[in-house]
C-alpha cells in the first residue's frame, strides 16, 4: 500500500510539472528510497520554527525542554522572543501597522491535550500568544478578538504598551506618502509570521503561532495565524504543522490541518508539506506575489518544510544543534 501511495504521489507531481511548467526546487530525494532516514522514536527534544528569527526563538524553547520543561511552555517562551524583538517587523513589538497606523496582533497556541487558545485583532499587548494561552486555560472559549481580547488581557494582568516603534512609524509614513493601497501580499521581506513546534522529553507536542499580519493591511483584517487548523494544528498522536505567508490562502485550504491529516495517513512530514502546497495550486488562484510556506514535525521527530516559491527558511534545533535551513520550493518567482 505504501509503495502504491508513493507511486500516486510521484505521478501527481509529474502531472503538475508537465501541465503547469513549474520549476522544482526540491532536488532528487525520493521517499520510497530505503536509504532515506526513517526514525522510529524521539531520542531527544526537537524544536522547529519559521524564518531566521526562529533561531533565537528555538534557543529559548530548547532551554525549556532540555531542562525537562513542557512543550507547551517551550513554544510560548520561544515565540515570546520574536514578539519582544523590535527588529522583527512582522511580529509583536515592532510589527508594521495596518493602514490606519495601528499595530494589531494575532496569535494562537495548542497543547498536547488538544486544547487551544487564540486572540485576533489585539492591540497594545506585547505578547499575544501568552494572552492566547490564558484564553485556553482560563475561559471556556477558544478565541477572543478586538476590544474584548484587550479587556481580557488587562483583566489577566497584562500591561498596555506602545507597539509602534520609531522604525515602524517611519515605514508607515513612507507607505502613506507613496499613495499605495493595501494589497494581498504577505510580508516575507520582513520575515513574516513565526510558527514554532516543539517535542519535549516526554514526547509530547505543542505549537504556537504569532504575527502582526500583513503590513498596512485593511483595519480589521485577521489572517490565518490565530485560526486553529489553518495557521497551526497539533495532534499529539501524529504531529504538528504551522504556516507562514499569505494567510487568506492558508485559511481557504486549512493547510496545517491538512498536513497533519496527511501524516496521519502515512506521509512523511516533507511529503505532507509538499502535498499541501500542491493542493493550494489546484484550489486557489496563484498570483504573482503569492508566497506560502509550511513546516511540520511528526511524533517520531521527523520534520519537513516546503514553500510555494524560493526564499523561505526554517530553523531546526535537535541533537544540541540549532540550524537554519533553506526550504525546497515548487515554482520560481514570475
Amino acid at each position: 500500500m505504501g509503495s502504491r501511495r508513493r507511486f500516486l504521489i510521484q505521478s501527481f507531481l509529474g502531472a503538475i510539472a508537465t501541465g503547469f511548467g513549474f520549476k522544482y526546487g526540491f532536488g532528487s530525494v525520493t521517499y520510497s528510497d530505503p536509504n532515506y532516514p526513517q526514525k522510529s522514536e524521539v531520542t531527544s527534544p526537537v524544536i522547529i520554527s519559521t524564518w531566521s528569527h526562529g533561531l533565537a526563538a528555538n534557543q529559548a524553547a530548547w532551554n525549556v525542554v532540555s531542562s525537562g520543561g513542557s512543550a507547551l511552555d517551550a513554544v510560548e517562551r520561544g515565540v515570546n522572543v520574536s514578539e519582544a524583538d523590535p527588529e522583527v517587523s512582522s511580529v509583536g513589538y515592532g510589527g508594521l501597522p495596518d493602514a490606519s497606523g495601528n499595530v494589531t496582533l494575532d496569535a494562537c497556541i495548542m497543547g498536547p491535550d488538544g486544547n487551544a487558545g487564540a486572540v485576533a485583532f489585539l492591540k497594545h499587548i506585547m505578547h499575544p500568544v501568552s494572552v492566547a494561552r490564558k484564553v485556553m486555560e482560563n475561559t471556556p472559549h477558544l478565541m477572543l478578538a478586538g476590544d474584548g481580547a484587550l479587556k481580557f488581557a488587562l483583566d489577566q494582568g497584562f500591561k498596555k504598551v506602545n507597539l509602534l516603534t520609531p522604525e515602524a512609524r517611519k515605514a508607515f509614513k513612507a507607505w502613506k506618502r507613496s499613495g499605495a493601497r493595501y494589497a494581498p501580499m504577505a510580508n516575507w521581506e520582513n520575515h513574516d509570521t513565526i510558527g514554532l513546534l516543539a517535542i519535549d522529553q516526554k514526547g509530547d507536542l505543542a505549537g504556537a503561532c504569532t504575527t502582526s499580519g500583513m503590513a498596512f493591511k485593511h483595519p480589521g483584517r485577521v489572517g490565518d495565524s490565530p485560526i486553529i487548523g489553518a495557521g497551526l494544528f497539533v495532534d499529539n498522536k501524529i504531529g504538528g504543522a504551522t504556516a507562514t505567508g499569505e494567510g487568506e490562502v492558508v485559511m481557504k485550504t486549512l493547510g496545517s490541518f491538512l498536513i497533519v491529516e496527511l501524516m496521519r495517513n502515512g506521509m512523511h512530514p516533507q511529503e505532507a508539506c509538499e502535498a499541501a502546497i500542491y493542493r493550494l495550486t489546484e484550489t486557489t488562484h496563484v498570483h504573482k506575489n503569492m508566497q506560502i510556506g509550511y513546516i511540520a514535525v511528526n511524533k517520531n521527530g521527523e520534520h519537513g518544510a516546503f514553500s510555494l516559491r524560493p526564499g523561505f527558511q526554517y530553523a531546526v534545533f535537535e541533537n544540541g544543534q540549532n540550524e537554519l535551513l533553506d526550504t525546497a520550493f515548487l515554482m520560481d518567482w514570475e
